[in-house]
Order: structure tokens, then C-alpha cells, then sequence
């Protein structure tokens, strides 16, 4: 049957919202550490309507003889570091073919690109193969993966520990916050992000060390602080939400370990500490993500159990 696709309206939300719950349905096949609150139609509704009257958001929906067969709704987000952007996030998309999703982007981007929004980010359900190859033939390359595993103990591994961070630890925690981001500076990442500075970090800690909505950790050898992570419940990251926030989760929100340290098992370390926390806390999974072109976490985070969720893909118009 041949194929109508037409910028979406809010008409179209309640059709789209089936649809949405049905691909989150077999999403949770895969993951069933996901929320099963979205396979609820209307709850599905509901996240498209926000997503929908966001401001300046837009999208396509396609119908093959009057019935809708996919949809695609992304937004902007303000902050200067994403360029001129859209974003399409968790629950911005869901098709009965993936092929559809091409003829989608067509008709969505041709606005985007008009308004002057060239850098597209768009957060895909990582177990469909179909789907994500159906983005990767539309120009975009994955940046960004997120995961979750059960809050489940990992055995010792010894070598390294790790402890809860104290006051006496904030010179080093100031430190450890720029590592992460000069590492994305370098090969293969290259990113763009700014590095702050160690005062301006020393300034942050002593106002937050003791926050209680936050769990500092810091991995010691020899006696020395070599590294340092944070848990926090997963509520707190902007990065994961909607479709992509799991019900009582807590979040491996921050780790890093310092150059000539790296190798030794303080990062194992430090998940270990943040995975034991959400434990007692008693949160029933826990989350993380990763730059995939970090060599360091995309290797660690998989092997310590963390399975893929969903991905993050981009593509900058033009280039």
C-alpha cells in the first residue's frame, strides 16, 4: 500500500501513543528491567503530549490507508553545547517498519533544517537492529550508549578499594572532575565540551560533599585517592527520561580514575561501591552511560553487566 507521511498534529497523538506502547512492549522483551508503566497506551499519550507541547517541537506521521503506521516528534533543547538542535528522545518515535522511519526523517527534518536546526540527536531503542539501521542509512553514527543492570551485588575483585569520600578528599575530587572531560578531548572521542577548572570545582564540593541525595566515592591504592564516582537515583540525570527512566533505579552518574592509575581495577572498584549502594538503598537496577567512543568506559561498563538500553545517534546537517 502506498505510503502518506505528512507533518504530525496533535490529532495524531492518541494513534501515535499505540503505537509508542507497543514498541515499547517489545522493547521490554528485551529488557524487562524497564519500566512497564509505557505499555499503557495512554500513559504513552501522555509522554508524547509533553514531548508535543514542548515549545517548537515538531514531527511527521506516516499512514498506509488511513492508519497510522510510524511517527517521529523531536524538540530543541537550549543549551549551546548540542549546536542548532532537535533532539528526538525516547519517546519520539516508533514505526511498524523501519523503513517508514526514513521516509519520517524526510518529511521532520526538511522543517528542522528550515528553522536552522542542523545537529539531530536521536535516542533509539538499542534492541532493534532494523531501527537503528534504518538512522545509520539516514547519514547518523552512534555517539552514546545507556545501560542498566540489576542491583545485584558484583564479587570482589580486590586490588583496589573503595570508600565513601569525606571532606578530606575534596582537593582530589576537584581534580578527578576534570579527567572525564579531558578524556572525551582526546582520541577517539574528541569532544567539544568545556573543561572547567579545579576552582571552580573545589568551590562546588564544599558546598556539596555532604548532600544526602548524592553517594561520593573514591578508590584508593597504596593510600592515595586514584579515583572517584558518584551514585545518585536515576531522577536526577536529565539524560534518561520517559521511556528511558526505569522505575527505582539508581545511577552510576560519574566516574573517573587518574592516567597513571588506569588499568589497576579502580574503576571495577568504584562500580562495585555505587552498585553495593543502590543495593542498600534499595533500588532494583541501576543505570549508567557512556560516550561509545570512550575506549575506557565502553569496555568496562559491558563487562561489569551493564546491557545496552538505548542509543544515542547524531548527525550534523551539512558536514
Amino acid at each position: 500500500m502506498s505510503l502518506e507521511v505528512r507533518p504530525l498534529e496533535a490529532a495524531d497523538l492518541a494513534g501515535c501513543g499505540v503505537l509508542l506502547a507497543d514498541r515499547h512492549r517489545r522493547h521490554r522483551l528485551a529488557q524487562p528491567l524497564l519500566s512497564p508503566r509505557f505499555e499503557d497506551a495512554d500513559a504513552a499519550v501522555a509522554e508524547l503530549t509533553a514531548v508535543h507541547e514542548t515549545e517548537d517541537a515538531s514531527g511527521a506521521v506516516a499512514f498506509r490507508a488511513g492508519v497510522p503506521v510510524g511517527f517521529l516528534l523531536g524538540a530543541p533543547k537550549t543549551s549551546p553545547l548540542w549546536g542548532p538542535n532537535v533532539w528526538v528522545e525516547a519517546a519520539g518515535q516508533a514505526v511498524t517498519d523501519a523503513e517508514v522511519m526514513r521516509d519520517l526523517y524526510a518529511v521532520a527534518a526538511t522543517r528542522w533544517v528550515d528553522e536552522g536546526r542542523t545537529a539531530h540527536y536521536v535516542i533509539v531503542p538499542s534492541h532493534d537492529e532494523d531501527l537503528v539501521r534504518a538512522w545509520f542509512r539516514l547519514g547518523f553514527g552512534q555517539q552514546h550508549a545507556h545501560a542498566i543492570r540489576p542491583a545485584e551485588r558484583l564479587a570482589p575483585a580486590g586490588g583496589v578499594s573503595a570508600r565513601r569520600a569525606t571532606r578530606a578528599d575534596i582537593p582530589d575530587l576537584a581534580r578527578l572532575d576534570l579527567e572525564l572531560p579531558l578524556h572525551h578531548g582526546l582520541a577517539p572521542t574528541f569532544s567539544a565540551g568545556r573543561v572547567g577548572t579545579v576552582e571552580e570545582s573545589l568551590a562546588d564540593w564544599e558546598d556539596d560533599i555532604g548532600n544526602p541525595e548524592y553517594a561520593t566515592f573514591v578508590a584508593e591504592r597504596d593510600g592515595k585517592v586514584i579515583g572517584s564516582a558518584i551514585g545518585c537515583a536515576l531522577e536526577k540525570s536529565s539524560s534518561h527520561l520517559s521511556l528511558a527512566l526505569p522505575d527505582n533505579a539508581g545511577f552510576l552518574a560519574y566516574a573517573a580514575v587518574y592516567p597513571h592509575a588506569r588499568g589497576a581495577g579502580a574503576g571495577r572498584a568504584l562500580a562495585e561501591a555505587v552498585i553495593d549502594w543502590s543495593v542498600d538503598s534499595g533500588f532494583d537496577s541501576v543505570v549508567t552511560d557512556w560516550r561509545v567512543t570512550n575506549l575506557l568506559s565502553s569496555r568496562t561498563w559491558p563487562r561489569l553487566g551493564f546491557a545496552e538500553t538505548f542509543l544515542r545517534l547524531h548527525r550534523t546537517v551539512g558536514y
